[in-house]
């Protein structure tokens, strides 16, 4: 066997913290609730709440890191007593909607477990399986009397990593029901999702594109539809931090960080809290609950994709300590004029490890690129329009419309962001504790209280 005997004993007071924890963890998670309830009770102001977690699928949870081979699943009791300290806390918290990642789907017994649980707290659950039968999946669950679920949908990146995301198209019922009027349906649209882990970074675009994916395919769903605006949350383990380009093309199609939101953390503020200690032993916050409310303004989804990749161009330019001028002469290449072609650009692009691989950009994006930068249409970028790129921000956050730079807008629902709790409380001050074993990621939960506002229009 894997675990000698003293790694059994080890593994043993594991599951007593486990135990031990179900106080702890029922008091800091509450504590989102009870705000709201308290909220809700001296303001009459309905909230719900969201919660997503990473729950580390016994399939990958190590309990040897000298021998990697050995790992949680091997050992039913362990990864049953973890699991069900975990949906302890998860009924207990009794949120309105639950978004769980690295759901262990290929083990039966954990799926019934997780089912009967779930169903007898007054839950519809949805599970879905990665793509090539990884093993793990997703679970989203929401409470039946806040939501009447009117479709749910899946996603599958069977060319991105084998990756999934869930889509669930809900309506607020009661106790909600005091917010509605005859003319606004109380609509929303839930995302869960796991996105890939950069580990190279020929990676990082995947990542990147596999946000892309999710907001064509919500899109395409709102369209096919014809759905007036709604509040969008997106939940998940989105393995990657505020630093990175996934974060900063959610910001510019009009997402705020719900934590971040509640907390009045600016971007600049990544180390503040922590949500995830990775097998390198590293702690970074990487899960998010995004929402996006129906007033924001909104960008070209295309725009803000050219922009994001760009942003990634330019960072892997300077990360080369690159300037301005020595990119410009890099991307032309053996050119004799002043310019850069296609070829030269395409050959950067190579270079710079975003094409020429399987999980690379394809020839139509790499051509979409090239036609955002080329301008004029001319067949040449000059240093004029490289400048333009270069010193472009391109995903600034955008503010609410105004009713006066809009006119009045048609009324809707959003959201307002009244709470958001991070559990363990350690990783809200950016350190991990030793002694919290239920995952290696933070439970994060969000209170929202639904408003009137205008709408927003995508620009063109």
């Amino acid at each position: 066997m894997c675990v000698c005997i003293a790694e059994g004993r080890e593994m043993r007071k594991d599951c007593r913290r486990v135990s031990k924890m179900k106080g702890r963890i029922s008091k800091i998670g509450s504590y989102a609730i009870s705000s709201s309830i308290r909220d809700q009770q001296q303001h009459q102001q309905p909230c719900i709440t969201c919660t997503t977690f990473n729950i580390l699928a016994p399939i990958y949870k190590r309990l040897n890191h000298e021998d990697p081979s050995c790992r949680e699943s091997d050992y039913r009791a362990y990864w049953l007593a973890r699991n069900r300290s975990i949906l302890d806390s998860l009924i207990y918290e009794r949120s309105s909607i639950i978004c769980l990642q690295e759901f262990w789907v290929g083990n039966e017994e954990l799926v019934n477990l997780y089912e009967k649980r779930l169903g007898d707290a007054g839950y519809v659950n949805f599970k879905l399986g990665r793509t090539n039968n990884r093993g793990d999946g997703l679970l989203t669950a929401v409470r039946k009397d806040h939501f009447k679920v009117l479709n749910y949908r899946e996603f599958l990146f069977n060319d991105f990593g084998d990756r999934v995301a869930q889509l669930l198209h809900v309506e607020i019922a009661a106790p909600f029901s005091q917010c509605r009027t005859n003319d606004i349906r109380q609509e929303i649209l839930i995302v869960n999702t796991h996105l890939l882990f950069p580990h190279d970074s020929s990676l990082c675009i995947v990542r990147l594109h596999q946000v892309y994916k999710i907001l064509q395919y919500v899109e395409s769903y709102q369209k096919e539809n014809n759905l007036n605006p709604m509040p969008i949350i997106l939940c998940g383990d989105w393995n990657g931090s505020k630093r990175g380009h996934v974060y900063k093309f959610l910001r510019s199609q009009g997402f705020v960080s719900s934590y971040d939101t509640a907390h009045q953390y600016a971007d600049a503020d990544a180390q503040k809290w922590v949500s995830h200690r990775n097998h390198r032993g590293n702690i970074c916050g990487v899960d998010f609950i995004w929402l996006l409310n129906p007033n924001r303004y909104r960008k070209l989804l295309k725009t803000s994709w050219s922009e994001a990749v760009f942003a990634m161009f330019k960072y892997l330019l300077r990360r080369a300590s690159l300037t301005e001028n020595d990119a410009f002469a890099f991307l032309k290449a053996d050119n004799h004029g002043d310019y850069i072609n296609y070829s030269g650009f395409c050959e950067a692009l190579r270079q710079l490890n975003l094409i020429g691989h399987c999980n690379g950009l394809s020839v139509e994006e790499s051509k979409e690129l090239w036609d955002q930068a080329d301008k004029d249409g001319n067949g040449v970028v000059d240093l004029t329009e490289f400048q333009r790129i270069w010193n472009s921000s391109g995903s600034e956050q955008r503010e609410e419309i105004s009713h006066e730079a809009r006119g009045i807008q048609e009324q809707t629902i959003g959201f307002s962001i009244k709470n958001a709790v991070l559990f363990p409380p350690e990783v809200e001050k950016g350190t991990w504790p030793e002694d919290y074993s239920l995952s290696d990621h933070a439970r994060l939960t969000v209170v929202f209280s639904p408003i009137r506002m205008p709408c927003s229009q995508s620009l063109s």
